[in-house]
């Protein structure tokens, strides 16, 4: 019998039978300078040093030969247990073997501020703890007796250079690998053999024993003693998580579990030095599988910041919201004097997008990019976002330091300049620019807040002219961005639904009563929805230069929970919620997407924007609950 070949014609599911793990069983770990992701068979597969946007030295995840480091039992890939040390970002895997049990603890490690880091530089004040630039990793024995192996095989530059392995000092306990430029130090009580581009310890551990390894590009390659001072860094860096997760402020609720789970991502997406947050760890996780929907997240986006101060504040995490707020005072403006969409995590404006076409892509996704081609996109939201933020930050402190009232001058005469002028959209659509209602929406938000700091300042002047000018885009936006049926529409030149004008509820663009506000979000849970999940838009009603259908968008979800709540429907928010809550990785995280197909995560992971969403819902609905108690 001759097997028949599958159709190309039918698109790839997420479910597909691969050798790349689905993205949501990834775990996350951080230093708050870069992230690692550990795939379930105790391998790191994804991890960039020494920052989050530097090339990948171990980079699996996007191609099975582009780097790996693994410490676990040998020939077994399947743990009996995966499970954050409650509080932290430090993962803790048990494995069943047939000979006995195990326990492997693996972070990213933190400890005292001592000297100038000159691994990544800051520009903003040092904290007290900061990345030691060593990622350790520990095992211990807990019955019978196992075999441990270890097998550390870097691939530098996104897979393009091979690693060049040496002993240290011509012993079995430490070895350099070279490439690209980069060197980094591998110690292991394990006694360690080079075998080509890859090194290899094995042991086996009987009950009671312990062994550790550690990975180090810090000054001089600093790295660990032994299994003590590894156990003891690892105990430091639970206290660095514990320690910072305590000064937020999280209710007593249902949905506290979530809430801290994703602060403690928001956090560990954060680049200390600079304050940024990246969207996502990676790059280049598929938004359609097997499709080209591919993108570079490690860059920080300006329409992210009111959301960020959002939840920053509301989780009382000022010291945090400040240190952001600093870095989009610090971005440097453009010609006309408006603020990029994106800047790299160290304020630079140039993010040149290129492929890596060697590269196979996660489950065949290519192209494989790097950098973004969007950082330069006329985007009209950026405005609204920044002085959003600013107001935020502002009432918070009591104060507008001199610094930040030229951004608001700058930030709301582009925005009054442009605001009639077509553009891409929230959603960075490739294709013809467009009047998308959400951009004018935001429009507005800049221009209302802008008059609300003036007034804040004392400058009556100014706020008379913005708030009319506010005035005049609402009035604009509601003669032509409504449908017939009083729903708010994607663009002027269309009746399609876009998620993006949810936003008119956080914003409070029409008031909560309105039922023009109303219509909008129940047309976006009754006609945007694909088992109840929400769409940004339907692909085959979008030009949005790209092609092939993408999964249903978490923020998205999250946003129509929120406008849910804004406009009285707190059942079907909560259900919503909790529907949301349930597809949560197994360690509590989010990508970008959801198929609701198959129950996969599609995306870039994992995902500030769906955390920092998740939280705002969550508030939506914690806070009246909350105050019906008392």
């Amino acid at each position: 019998m001759t097997a028949t070949a599958p159709s190309t014609d039918t698109p790839q599911s997420a479910a597909a039978p691969s050798p790349f793990p689905p993205i949501a069983d990834y775990a996350f770990l951080s230093n708050c300078h870069t992230g690692a992701l550990v795939a379930p068979d105790g391998a790191i597969d994804w991890l960039c040093v020494p920052r989050f946007d530097a090339p990948s030295a171990f980079g699996s995840l996007l191609d099975r030969e582009a780097g790996f480091f693994r410490l676990g039992p040998f020939g077994i890939n399947h743990p009996s247990e995966r499970a954050y040390v409650p509080g932290t970002n430090v993962l803790v895997t048990t494995w069943k073997t047939p000979n006995g049990w195990i326990v492997v603890r693996d972070a990213l490690t933190m400890g005292p501020t001592t000297d100038e880091d000159t691994i990544t530089p800051h520009t903003r004040p040092p904290a007290d703890d900061d990345a030691e630039h060593i990622l350790v990793r520990t095992v211990e024995c807990l019955e019978g007796n196992v075999e441990i192996e270890l097998v550390c095989e870097p691939a530098f530059d996104y897979g393009r250079v091979e690693a060049k392995w040496a002993l240290v000092d011509g012993g079995r306990h430490a070895a350099d690998a070279n490439g690209a430029g980069q060197t980094i130090r591998l110690q292991s009580d394990l006694p360690l053999g080079i075998e080509g581009n890859r090194v290899r310890g094995r042991h086996v551990l009987a009950a009671g024993e312990r062994a550790y390894c550690s990975l180090s590009w810090a000054e001089g390659l600093a790295g660990v003693d032994d299994a003590d001072d590894a156990s003891e860094r690892i105990a430091a860096t639970v206290r660095f998580w514990r320690s910072w997760l305590g000064r937020a402020r999280i209710p007593d609720h249902r949905f506290r579990e979530p809430v801290q789970r994703s602060a403690l991502t928001i956090k560990g997406l954060t680049y200390m030095p600079t304050g940024a947050t990246v969207a996502a760890l990676t790059t280049s996780l598929p938004e359609t599988p097997g499709g080209e929907r591919n993108w570079d997240y490690r860059y920080t986006w300006m329409r992210d910041t009111t959301f960020t101060l959002q939840a920053l504040h509301w989780l009382n995490l000022d010291w945090e919201a400040d240190e952001f707020m600093q870095f989009v005072a610090d971005a440097e403006a453009t010609e006309d004097g408006s603020l990029q969409i994106m800047y790299g995590i160290d304020g630079r404006r140039q993010l040149t997008e290129t492929t890596r076409d060697e590269l196979t892509g996660y489950a065949g996704a290519r192209p494989v990019r790097i950098g973004n081609g969007a950082f330069d996109q006329r985007q009209n939201d950026v405005f609204g976002a920044v002085l959003d933020s600013i107001l935020l930050h502002t009432r918070r402190a009591e104060r507008l330091p001199s610094r930040l009232w030229p951004i608001v001058e700058t930030q709301a005469e582009c925005a009054m300049k442009v605001w009639r002028n077509p553009d891409q959209g929230i959603w960075e659509a490739r294709g013809e620019p467009r009047h998308y209602v959400s951009s004018k929406l935001m429009c507005w938000v800049a221009l209302d807040r802008a008059a609300k700091l003036a007034q804040l300042r004392g400058n009556s002047e100014r706020e008379s002219e913005w708030r009319a000018v506010a005035g005049e885009i609402r009035e604009d936006v509601l003669a032509h961005g409504l449908t017939e049926g009083g729903v708010l529409r994607q663009h002027y030149d269309s009746d399609s639904l876009d998620a993006s004008t949810l936003l008119a509820a956080g914003f409070e663009f029409l008031d909560a009563d309105d039922e023009r506000l109303r219509n909008t979000v129940l047309a976006i849970a009754d006609e945007l929805t694909e088992n109840g999940f929400v769409l940004r838009y339907r692909t085959d009603e979008t030009d949005d230069g790209l092609s092939g259908k993408e999964g249903t968008f978490l923020i998205c979800s999250f946003w129509l929970v929120s406008a849910l709540a804004v406009i009285g429907e707190m059942q079907r928010a909560r259900d919503l919620m909790e529907r949301l809550l349930r597809i949560a990785s197994p360690l509590g995280l989010y990508a970008e997407e959801f198929d609701a197909d198959t129950g996969r995560h599609l995306g870039n992971f994992p995902q500030a924007f769906s955390h920092l969403a998740l939280i705002e819902a969550a508030a939506r609905i914690m806070l009246p609950e909350l105050t019906e108690r008392y």
